[in-house]
């Protein structure tokens, strides 16, 4: 009987095991793969390999809250991470970066093989030297190596470019619903789930993509949703994609700092009912092109001198203005002197009793090293700025007393702060934006009690629109020129608005676009 009941237990443990490792082997097999950069063509600078920040492996689920140990969507598939890189916005990416990220990106695809489905996270205004189309070349890349019947589901932001090219290969594919990016990992969350949805349910790849370029090309700063039109016409994606026979849809403003043929808007929409596809697509393409004419800045804008003599003539702290032309959260080089160059020769800061400003930032290795020797309380003197970009301005003689150091690590260079008159210039090893007060109180420094804070940001991030007494963008030069026609576009496909202002309505009807791996 005592075997009989031990042999009882034994079947029952294989059978648990063997139930346990079916369901194991019947989870689908999904790889991550994506790089993720936003790159001015109208900026002298370059990015190279050191520019990305590069996950690997496991080390890519750090990046993704919603794919935590213990996260349901972590549960649903057996995981296969590869190689996620992002860059801070910069000049076009150099081949030789480009082809040795994309290359390890590819072996390590090669090591699993095969996939039921790959997540392909990337920005989408990425340009490489030589290449105007690197999401596309990199997606059909990724595709020779997992083959057709491998679902691709791309997440993007609302800001890159879509071609026919990337649409083809993407089965699903979706962007951010919001500028500032505020929903970035819900849409992120999004692209996956959509992904394991299909692969579970067993529907495989949606049956119509609809895929509808829209010549509009404008800066974010100009289609933020937190006003309107933006805010309407987004609000209209999502009602879309509840019809029966949607999956999902999205409208991508595009990059306007790159000059490509695929620069430029677009809607997108797909699922199963070819008719609910193509109306949706055709709806939110004839709104966007309707509200054309009722995008405007997100902020009043005026030049640097109206900005701060309104500055100094108002009476609250702080009085934010956006050096937007240089902002490298859009791809400017982040070291152009104008602006700064304009401040220091304002009487008004020539005083340390003149109303406080704060400059962030400008970059400048030889002062940092130059503020480490004498330490706080020193005297420096050193240039900074313009070893990238010195076509508005030169380098900036910089002479003052050490307030702050922030000593770098291996994650982030060091930072000083230097102050001449009543100005506190913000210098940095690299160049970097500043979104968070902790970025400036980490300096010892007080914005929310300084008359002025000079930022190289367009639209203000939420804790820095949050903070604000009040807010002027400046229309200064830079590779993100707000300007959009002295920038001198020649390769971006005309006509285009606003550049063209009195051009005809274009097609915005719906075209399919064949399913990956189609022979169509």
């Amino acid at each position: 009987m005592r075997r009989m009941l031990h042999l009882l237990m034994l079947a029952g443990l294989v059978l648990s095991l063997g139930c346990n490792s079916k369901k194991a082997k019947e989870l689908p097999r999904v790889a991550i793969a994506g790089l993720a950069i936003e790159s001015s063509t109208f900026s002298p600078a370059q990015s190279g390999i050191d520019a990305f920040k590069a996950r690997r492996g496991e080390e890519i689920f750090s990046y993704y809250p919603f794919m935590a140990d213990s996260a349901p969507d972590r549960q649903r598939a057996q995981w296969f991470p590869t190689l996620r890189g992002h860059a801070l916005p910069g000049g076009i990416v150099t081949r030789e970066a480009y082809e040795t990220l994309l290359g390890e990106m590819l072996d390590r695809l090669r090591e699993n093989l095969p996939y039921d489905g790959l997540f392909f996270d990337i920005h989408g205004a990425m340009s490489v030297v030589g290449l105007d189309d690197p999401e596309g070349d990199m997606i059909e890349r990724i595709r020779e190596v997992v083959g057709p019947k491998t679902i691709i589901s791309t997440s993007m932001d609302l800001h890159g470019n879509v071609t026919e090219r990337l649409a083809r290969e993407s089965d699903l594919i979706t962007c951010y619903r919001m500028a500032p990016h505020e929903d970035a990992l819900e849409s992120k969350q999004r692209a996956l789930e959509n992904l394991l949805d299909r692969l579970e349910s067993g529907k495989g790849k949606p049956k119509y993509k609809a895929w509808i370029p829209v010549p509009i090309l404008l800066p974010g700063e100009k289609t933020s949703t937190r006003i309107e039109p933006g805010k309407s016409l987004y609000a209209k994606v999502e009602p879309l994609t509840e019809q029966e026979g949607v999956t999902d849809a999205a409208i991508w403003i595009g990059y306007a700092w790159a000059d490509e043929p695929r620069n430029r808007g677009v809607v997108m929409a797909y699922g199963d009912d070819k008719e609910a596809v193509g109306k949706a697509a055709e709806e939110l393409a004839k709104s966007f092109w309707d509200v054309r004419e009722q995008f405007e800045f997100v902020a009043p804008v005026a030049d640097l001198d109206e900005c701060l003599n309104t500055a100094i003539a108002f009476e609250g702290q702080p009085f934010i203005i956006s050096d937007m032309g240089d902002n490298p959260t859009a791809g400017g080089a982040g070291d152009v002197t104008w602006t700064l160059t304009e401040i220091l020769k304002r009487k008004e800061f020539q005083k340390e009793d003149g109303p406080s400003l704060i400059y962030a930032s400008i970059p400048g290795p030889a002062l940092v090293e130059k503020a480490l020797e004498v330490g706080v309380g020193g005297q420096v003197s050193e240039l900074v700025g313009a070893q990238v970009d010195n076509r508005y301005a030169p380098p900036v003689k910089l002479t003052g007393t050490v307030t702050a150091i922030k000593q770098g690590d291996q994650n982030a260079k060091t930072e000083v702060v230097v102050q001449t008159g009543s100005v506190k210039v913000i210098v940095t090893q690299k160049r970097k934006p500043y979104h968070y007060e902790k970025d400036f109180t980490d300096l010892d420094l007080n914005p929310r009690e300084t008359d002025i804070v000079v930022v190289k940001i367009g639209y203000l991030v939420p804790e820095l629109y949050n903070m604000r007494a009040d807010w002027l963008m400046a229309l200064t030069p830079g590779g993100v020129d707000q300007d959009l026609e002295r920038l001198g576009y020649k390769r971006i496909i005309r006509p285009m608005f606003p550049l063209d202002k009195d051009m005809d309505t274009p097609d915005l009807s719906a075209r399919f676009i064949p399913q990956s791996g189609s022979s169509n």
